[in-house]
């Protein structure tokens, strides 16, 4: 049995909205990291919050350096 489908929109209530945008982003550098330790990639991803703070991965130092 597979999930449900949701429906792609924003979250009204801001505890929910930051709760799941700190899910997502977490789950994003994961994959990121795994995408770089299995194909031996160069990845880098930068996400800014609605606060403007800024999360980070980079899988090289060069690629940081792009960033």
């Amino acid at each position: 049995m597979g999930r449900g489908k949701i429906v792609i929109r924003r979250i009204d209530n801001s505890t929910s909205r930051q709760v799941t945008f700190s899910k997502r982003r977490n789950g994003l550098l994961k994959k990121a990291k795994e995408l770089a330790i299995l194909c031996d990639a160069e990845v880098g991803v930068m996400i800014f919050s609605s606060t403007g703070r800024l999360y980070e991965f980079a899988s090289t130092r060069s690629t940081a350096m792009t960033l």
